[in-house]
Protein backbone atom coordinates (compact mmCIF):
# COMPACT_ATOMS: atom_id res chain seq x y z
CA UNK A 1 0.00 0.00 0.00
CA UNK A 2 1.00 3.55 -0.65
CA UNK A 3 2.04 5.83 2.05
CA UNK A 4 2.01 9.75 1.93
CA UNK A 5 6.21 8.97 1.67
CA UNK A 6 5.93 6.41 -0.97
CA UNK A 7 4.30 9.00 -3.31
CA UNK A 8 6.49 12.25 -2.42
CA UNK A 9 9.49 13.30 -3.92
CA UNK A 10 12.81 12.12 -2.03
CA UNK A 11 13.61 15.55 -0.55
CA UNK A 12 9.82 15.63 0.82
CA UNK A 13 11.53 13.89 4.10
CA UNK A 14 14.24 16.01 4.72
CA UNK A 15 14.41 15.43 8.37
CA UNK A 16 16.59 18.66 8.67
CA UNK A 17 13.62 20.92 7.95
CA UNK A 18 11.20 21.46 10.69
CA UNK A 19 7.54 20.91 9.64
CA UNK A 20 4.98 23.69 9.09
CA UNK A 21 1.38 22.88 10.95
CA UNK A 22 -1.52 24.52 9.97
CA UNK A 23 -4.10 24.76 12.90
CA UNK A 24 -7.52 25.47 13.23
CA UNK A 25 -11.32 25.43 12.90
CA UNK A 26 -12.64 23.07 10.83
CA UNK A 27 -13.74 25.97 7.81
CA UNK A 28 -10.22 27.71 8.64
CA UNK A 29 -8.83 26.96 5.16
CA UNK A 30 -5.91 24.64 6.17
CA UNK A 31 -6.19 22.21 3.66
CA UNK A 32 -6.59 24.97 0.79
CA UNK A 33 -4.18 27.07 2.47
CA UNK A 34 -1.78 24.41 3.21
CA UNK A 35 -1.65 22.85 -0.39
CA UNK A 36 -1.00 26.08 -1.49
CA UNK A 37 1.75 26.75 0.98
CA UNK A 38 3.74 23.39 -0.31
CA UNK A 39 3.63 24.36 -3.44
CA UNK A 40 5.07 27.75 -2.40
CA UNK A 41 8.09 26.63 -0.44
CA UNK A 42 8.17 23.29 -2.46
CA UNK A 43 7.16 21.06 0.16
CA UNK A 44 5.41 18.19 0.68
CA UNK A 45 1.71 19.00 2.08
CA UNK A 46 -0.41 16.19 4.15
CA UNK A 47 -3.95 16.60 5.54
CA UNK A 48 -4.68 14.29 8.32
CA UNK A 49 -8.12 13.60 7.76
CA UNK A 50 -7.50 12.52 4.00
CA UNK A 51 -4.57 10.17 4.82
CA UNK A 52 -6.10 8.41 7.43
CA UNK A 53 -9.95 7.77 5.25
CA UNK A 54 -7.54 6.63 2.61
CA UNK A 55 -5.72 4.07 4.95
CA UNK A 56 -8.56 3.17 6.53
CA UNK A 57 -10.79 2.76 3.72
CA UNK A 58 -13.68 4.56 5.14
CA UNK A 59 -14.56 8.51 5.42
CA UNK A 60 -13.78 9.81 8.95
CA UNK A 61 -17.85 10.07 9.61
CA UNK A 62 -17.97 6.09 9.21
CA UNK A 63 -14.82 6.19 11.84
CA UNK A 64 -16.54 7.73 13.90
CA UNK A 65 -19.59 6.69 13.46
CA UNK A 66 -18.66 2.59 13.13
CA UNK A 67 -15.30 2.64 15.28
CA UNK A 68 -15.88 5.89 17.65
CA UNK A 69 -14.05 8.94 18.17
CA UNK A 70 -10.94 6.99 20.57
CA UNK A 71 -10.22 4.96 17.56
CA UNK A 72 -9.85 7.80 15.08
CA UNK A 73 -7.54 9.60 17.89
CA UNK A 74 -5.75 6.88 17.79
CA UNK A 75 -5.24 7.32 14.00
CA UNK A 76 -4.08 10.67 14.60
CA UNK A 77 -1.21 8.82 17.02
CA UNK A 78 0.01 6.92 15.07
CA UNK A 79 0.40 9.09 11.96
CA UNK A 80 1.74 12.32 14.08
CA UNK A 81 4.54 9.37 15.58
CA UNK A 82 5.13 8.22 11.54
CA UNK A 83 5.07 11.94 10.19
CA UNK A 84 7.31 12.77 13.70
CA UNK A 85 10.49 10.88 11.49
CA UNK A 86 10.77 13.65 9.01
CA UNK A 87 10.44 17.11 8.23
CA UNK A 88 9.96 19.67 6.06
CA UNK A 89 6.34 19.29 4.74
CA UNK A 90 3.27 21.44 5.71
CA UNK A 91 0.73 19.53 7.87
CA UNK A 92 -2.38 20.06 8.03
CA UNK A 93 -4.43 17.97 11.51
CA UNK A 94 -7.97 17.75 11.84
CA UNK A 95 -9.25 20.79 14.23
CA UNK A 96 -9.37 18.10 17.13
CA UNK A 97 -5.41 17.21 17.01
CA UNK A 98 -4.32 20.42 18.43
CA UNK A 99 -6.07 19.74 21.92
CA UNK A 100 -4.20 16.59 22.68
CA UNK A 101 -1.18 17.92 24.29
CA UNK A 102 0.85 14.60 24.06
CA UNK A 103 0.21 14.15 20.09
CA UNK A 104 0.93 17.78 19.55
CA UNK A 105 4.22 16.75 21.69
CA UNK A 106 5.25 14.57 19.21
CA UNK A 107 6.37 17.17 16.66
CA UNK A 108 7.04 20.28 19.10
CA UNK A 109 8.80 22.54 19.32
CA UNK A 110 10.46 22.04 16.22
CA UNK A 111 7.41 22.47 13.78
CA UNK A 112 6.49 25.88 13.46
CA UNK A 113 2.79 25.80 14.32
CA UNK A 114 0.23 28.46 12.80
CA UNK A 115 -2.69 28.50 13.62
CA UNK A 116 -5.84 30.04 11.28
CA UNK A 117 -8.42 32.06 13.00
CA UNK A 118 -11.71 32.36 11.45
CA UNK A 119 -14.99 33.27 13.36
CA UNK A 120 -17.42 30.01 13.66
CA UNK A 121 -20.19 31.96 11.31
CA UNK A 122 -17.30 31.97 8.93
CA UNK A 123 -16.09 29.20 8.56
CA UNK A 124 -19.28 27.10 8.58
CA UNK A 125 -20.45 29.61 5.48
CA UNK A 126 -17.38 28.32 4.07
CA UNK A 127 -18.09 24.62 4.70
CA UNK A 128 -21.69 25.08 3.10
CA UNK A 129 -22.91 21.24 2.75
CA UNK A 130 -19.63 19.88 3.53
CA UNK A 131 -20.69 19.83 6.87
CA UNK A 132 -22.24 16.42 6.75
CA UNK A 133 -18.20 15.37 6.94
CA UNK A 134 -18.01 16.75 9.69
CA UNK A 135 -18.45 14.04 12.73
CA UNK A 136 -18.19 16.58 15.63
CA UNK A 137 -20.75 19.28 13.77
CA UNK A 138 -23.48 16.72 13.56
CA UNK A 139 -25.71 18.29 15.52
CA UNK A 140 -28.80 20.50 15.45
CA UNK A 141 -26.84 23.68 16.16
CA UNK A 142 -23.51 23.27 14.08
CA UNK A 143 -22.62 26.84 14.78
CA UNK A 144 -23.14 26.86 18.10
CA UNK A 145 -20.82 23.60 18.15
CA UNK A 146 -17.72 25.61 16.22
CA UNK A 147 -18.17 28.45 19.12
CA UNK A 148 -18.32 25.76 21.69
CA UNK A 149 -15.03 24.13 19.75
CA UNK A 150 -13.23 27.28 19.63
CA UNK A 151 -13.84 28.16 23.07
CA UNK A 152 -12.81 24.62 24.51
CA UNK A 153 -9.67 24.86 21.65
CA UNK A 154 -8.54 28.41 22.20
CA UNK A 155 -5.60 28.12 24.41
CA UNK A 156 -4.10 26.18 22.79
CA UNK A 157 -4.92 27.38 19.51
CA UNK A 158 -3.55 30.79 20.51
CA UNK A 159 -0.32 28.85 21.14
CA UNK A 160 0.99 28.13 18.42
CA UNK A 161 4.18 30.31 17.31
CA UNK A 162 2.10 32.91 15.23
CA UNK A 163 -1.86 33.63 14.73
CA UNK A 164 -3.01 34.96 11.58
CA UNK A 165 -6.61 35.96 11.12
CA UNK A 166 -7.80 34.62 7.88
CA UNK A 167 -11.47 36.21 7.56
CA UNK A 168 -10.88 38.43 5.03
CA UNK A 169 -7.84 36.99 2.70
CA UNK A 170 -8.39 34.58 -0.28
CA UNK A 171 -6.60 31.20 0.29
CA UNK A 172 -3.60 32.18 -1.68
CA UNK A 173 -3.20 35.67 0.32
CA UNK A 174 -3.26 33.38 3.42
CA UNK A 175 -0.61 31.11 2.10
CA UNK A 176 1.80 34.00 1.02
CA UNK A 177 1.34 35.41 4.91
CA UNK A 178 2.31 31.70 6.11
CA UNK A 179 5.32 31.92 4.15
CA UNK A 180 6.96 34.93 5.08
CA UNK A 181 5.34 33.79 8.78
CA UNK A 182 7.67 31.13 8.49
CA UNK A 183 10.70 32.45 6.73
CA UNK A 184 11.42 35.22 9.22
Amino acid sequence: MATFRTSQPGSAADSSKPHIILVGLPGAGKTTVGKIVARLLGRSFLDFDLEISRREGMTITEIFAVRGEPVFRQLERSLTEEVALFGNMVLAPGGGWVSQADIVALLRPNATMVYLFVPPALALKRMGQKTAGRPLLQRPNPRGELERLLEVRRVVYESADHVLSVERLDPQRVAEKVVALVKT
